[in-house]
């Protein structure tokens, strides 16, 4: 085998032959020895370790160590054939291996036998089984194998741990192994990307060595030091590909926008009716300087719900007007993006919004008044663009647009953000908002060229949430307190929100996904249908029966009672939010179409039933809905989830805490990690293979600092060919065109 300069970039079928190769890359997409190799192992056992049968799931597909205990062959009795039942132990339980027609397996599976099994755990008359399973034992030929039980020969052979690697029914992990052996057997040294002077610092072994240990461990401490270096290798060639699009955006030139005395936003400071938060001033005064460069603004404001992040856009937007330029805020809904309309030209008062002539651009509206907006923006009439994904189509342009604002950043795919900032004849500058707290690591990885700046404070005036966890597991009397609680609010004058997680029996929200759950399922992936742990749940509550049933009610007779869902119109949609901000409705039942955006200051109370189908930075914005004026509020997270399940782990984190932050820590601590920097964000595969942006974040930190270094002294990176490498081999096309545009 000829391996030539880049033995990473080798095709895997030149290696392996066609037929694996071909098998690899349908399981798992790996094309080239590089991708294969990074193919890392989920878990290890070890030879002398046995799995705990007893606690093996049904329906889980499984990779388990173990030890043949009985093996016994019957003739089935309906049909001709026999069946080959095996029975194998872990001295604590047993799990029957079942073959039908195999009789040949009594060969090898004989008592005392030792290997690894993969299948399915299915039932058979109340007992675990594997049907058919995959298995490889143990070489007993093996001198180590058969060595005396305590020469240090057998000791370490019996120690040796076995990589456990992510397979598929027709890919075994052996199967893995052995493929993956082939290619070690014969690779040479790989340039390692990390600087020698780094790994002698942090005492990393060289990438190849890492490579080694990692597939074929001799010890458990071998597969934990490949684990350190291939782990802060990931670290280091992403940080370093997002410092470089950090670095190449502040080569671009873009069109600086200052504020004038005297101006459209000295004018609107000093008519607002109170007094910026020292959080509000700082930002703003960020964002001012951002503009004023010679390269596009490229900033992330996060802070809480209700903190005033739309007030520090708006006044963003009034300073790019100021300069003849058009600012366009994309909201994800068009009850926000009503709500969003509705807040600036409340804010401008009746002679700024004359003079700037806010408009609103949506899919649902008609023809002439889409004609109107569309003309406004391209003639450069309108200052302030305000819009849904309509804002994204062909026809729509602009005179001069020196703004986008995206608004719930996380709504957005990479491509539709992009699409606005092209619209622009001059690169914009662009200010993404997010009410979903991110703590700083996940920040510096998945919006690493991004500066961030952060709104902490909240304006005064509020009278806060109390929240608590209705646990109607425990407690199956008290869903019909949620409602007398619900009434006594009213009586007082109040409004209340009543939140669920789908819209009827057949629709999940807002787009008539078939389904209980629909999009209605948990924000950190969690399927709609079972607890992130796996546990069964009921039936979602629909918006629709929920409502229904509140109209029954003795206890709410006589008040007005509404529904808000994605399938409305959006005439519909925007005559029910107006009459419940105009104190039209008392009650409003909702899907998560408002969870941000929505400000109603009499709404005092919300009930959240099934809270344990959301995640929990989505619980925390739902609640920011109320205590937003000068009454308190209460929140009630209704579930009947298990106190012992991570689904009611989520609501009562909620429920013991009203920072956000805090919240934003926990959150990443019980959803699985690939939701971090996965499908959501860059449209494929997670770039993150073992690392983990919280639980390794002074990790992300030092390979951050040492990025900056390294190309503070070599921009182009014509010292480090094995990084430069690297980066093209880790950010393909996709990759980059995502990291560049994120």
């Amino acid at each position: 085998m000829q391996w030539g300069p880049a033995p990473l970039d080798v095709r895997l079928a030149n290696v392996l032959g066609g037929r694996t190769a071909k098998a690899i890359e349908k399981a798992f997409g790996h094309r080239t020895v590089g991708e294969f190799l990074e193919h890392a192992p989920r878990r290890y056992a070890e030879r002398g370790a046995l799995t705990a049968l007893d606690s093996l799931a049904i329906g889980e597909s499984v990779t388990i160590v173990a030890e043949v205990v009985e093996v016994r062959e019957r003739t089935m009795r309906a049909r001709r054939g026999s069946i080959l039942e095996a029975k194998i132990g872990d001295g604590t339980g047993l799990l029957t291996l079942t073959f039908f027609n195999q009789g040949w397996r009594t060969k090898d599976l004989v008592p005392g036998a030792r290997g690894v099994f993969a299948g399915k755990v299915g039932d058979y008359r109340g007992a675990r089984q594997l049907a058919h399973p995959d298995y490889e034992l143990f070489d007993r030929d093996d001198p180590r194998a058969t060595a005396d039980p305590g020469s240090e020969e057998a000791i370490r052979w019996s120690r040796q741990p076995i990589p456990i690697y992510p397979a598929t029914a027709s890919l075994s992990s052996w199967q893995i192994a052995k493929a993956m052996g082939v290619v070690l057997d014969t690779l040479p040294d790989v340039a390692d990307p990390i600087p020698a002077s780094v790994r002698t610092r942090l005492d990393l072994v060289p990438f190849r060595r890492a490579l080694e240990l990692l597939h074929r461990p001799e010890k458990v401490s071998d597969f934990k030091r490949a684990q350190d270096a291939l782990r802060y290798r990931e670290a280091f060639v992403l940080q370093t590909a997002l410092v470089q699009r950090r670095i190449a955006a502040r080569a671009t030139a873009s069109v600086a926008r200052t504020a004038s005395p005297g101006g459209v936003l000295e004018r609107f400071d000093a008519s607002l009716p109170f007094t910026l938060t020292d959080d509000q001033r700082s930002v703003g005064a960020e964002i001012a300087q951002d503009m004023a460069g010679t390269w596009p603004m490229h900033r992330l404001v996060q802070g809480e719900v209700g903190s005033g992040k739309t007030l520090v856009a708006i006044r963003a937007m009034l300073t790019v007007a100021e300069s003849g330029g058009q600012s366009a805020l994309i909201a994800p809904t068009e009850v926000l993006a009503a709500q969003h309309l509705r807040s600036i030209v409340k804010f401008l008062g009746p002679d700024l919004a004359a003079e700037l002539r806010p408009v609103i651009l949506t899919g649902s509206q008609s023809t002439d008044e889409r004609r109107r907006a569309l003309l406004a923006a391209a003639s450069g009439g309108s200052r302030l663009v305000v819009g849904t994904h309509a804002l994204l189509g062909d026809r729509v342009d602009f005179a001069e647009l020196g703004l986008v604002v995206v608004d719930e950043q996380h709504r957005f795919g990479v491509e539709q953000r992009e699409a606005l900032r092209t619209k622009g004849s001059t690169p914009p500058h662009v200010l993404v908002l997010t009410a979903t707290p991110i703590p700083r690591t996940v920040a510096m990885t998945v919006f690493g060229d991004l500066d961030v700046s952060t709104i902490q404070g909240m304006p005064s005036g509020r009278a806060g949430v109390e929240t608590f966890t209705v646990g109607l597991a425990e407690h199956p009397g008290w869903e019909s307190r949620i409602w007398t609680r619900m009434a006594e609010e009213l009586a007082d004058g109040r409004q209340a929100f009543v939140v669920c997680p789908a819209i009827d029996d057949a629709h999940g929200e807002d787009d008539g996904t078939p389904g209980p759950a629909g999009d209605g399922a948990a924000a950190d992936g969690t399927p709609g249908g079972a607890d992130a742990d796996g546990t069964p749940t009921r039936k979602p509550a629909t918006v629709l029966a929920t409502a229904e049933r509140m109209r029954a009610m003795p206890v709410l007779a006589g008040r007005r009672i509404e529904v808000l869902h994605g399938r409305m119109s959006a005439e519909e949609k925007d005559r029910v939010m107006t009459s419940f901000a105009d104190g039209a409705v008392d009650v409003l039942v909702a899907t998560t179409v408002i969870e941000v955006g929505v400000d109603v200051p009499n709404a005092s109370m919300m009930a959240v039933l099934d809270a344990d189908r959301f995640g929990v930075s989505q619980l925390h914005q739902l609640r920011g809905r109320i205590g937003r004026g000068q009454y308190a509020g209460v929140c009630l997270l209704v579930t009947a989830a298990e106190t012992d399940t991570v689904s009611r782990e989520r609501v009562d984190a909620v429920a013991a805490s009203d920072d956000g932050f805090e919240l934003a820590r926990v959150d990443l601590e019980l959803r699985r990690e690939g939701d971090v920097l996965g499908e959501r964000q860059s449209g494929g595969r997670s770039s993150l293979t073992l690392l983990r942006v919280v639980q390794h974040a002074d990790l992300i930190v030092d390979a951050r600092e040492e990025a900056e270094r390294l190309l503070e002294d070599d921009p182009d990176l014509s010292g480090s060919p094995a990084l430069r490498d690297a980066l093209a081999r880790r950010l393909d096309e996709s990759d980059a065109a995502f990291l560049g545009k994120n």
